[in-house]
């Protein structure tokens, strides 16, 4: 895009992800690349055991929120046959924001929009449950991702629904269902949808970083986080 995201989001009204601001009293940083040793030990084909890996690291810190992730080459796709491809193409570079926290935690919508698109996206390693949301930010379409969620977060939904900044719309998801992950929303922004509905790669190749850094900005700037 000609304009960064921060430049784009001047004079629009913003709300915290989480519903609250983000900062060191309440968050801790998550390391899930191959420079984490700690991982070798992590059974990530056991969602119980990568879970209490997740949440154990919460409770050490005394933290209520764990993030990270943003273009973060990962250790922990191994787990699910749906990011396996040749090893040129296998996808291990996440494409947004990860924030861990309890099943049930509120998400509130960062910027006013309208429902997109929303669907199950089922199977191991999956998002799960999804909604995309569509922003107008002065005439240019913004799209925000929200995986991981509850099953029940899809029920009622319409296409072109109205989203209030701020409004409470889903929740961070329990496994199995929200793909088979210990709890965390997937929070990811896209300037354009390649097609898509419903869905959107969450993760790309280290040789389509390029491709995908230029459509998906960096949403830190919407988590209303404070490293302070």
């Amino acid at each position: 895009m000609e304009k960064s995201l921060t430049e784009r989001l001047k004079g629009e009204p913003t709300f915290p992800l989480m519903g609250e601001a983000l900062h060191l009293g309440n968050t801790i940083w998550m390391d899930f690349s191959p420079a984490n040793a700690e991982l070798e030990q992590v059974d990530f084909s056991d969602t119980a055991h990568f879970d209490s890996y997740v949440f154990g690291k919460l409770r050490a810190a005394g933290k209520r929120f764990g993030i990270g992730g943003y273009l973060e080459h990962r250790a922990i796709y191994a787990r699910s046959g749906m990011f396996a491809t040749d090893q040129a193409d296998f996808r291990n570079i996440h494409l947004g924001i990860d924030v861990w926290t309890a099943s049930g935690h509120p998400v509130h919508a960062p910027l006013a929009g309208k429902v997109y698109a929303f669907q199950n996206n089922s199977g191991f390693g999956d998002y799960g449950a999804t909604i995309i949301l569509e922003h107008d930010l002065k005439g240019t379409p913004l799209y925000s991702l929200y995986g991981h969620l509850a099953l029940k977060d899809l029920e009622g939904l319409e296409v072109g629904m109205p989203i209030a900044c701020g409004q409470k719309f889903c929740q961070v998801g329990p496994f199995p269902e929200n793909g088979d992950w210990p709890p965390h929303l997937h929070f990811q922004l896209m300037w354009d949808m390649l097609g898509n509905w419903g869905d959107f790669p969450g993760v790309c190749s280290q040789r389509e970083i390029e491709k995908y850094r230029a459509i998906c900005p960096d949403p830190q700037v919407l988590l209303g986080y404070s490293p302070r």
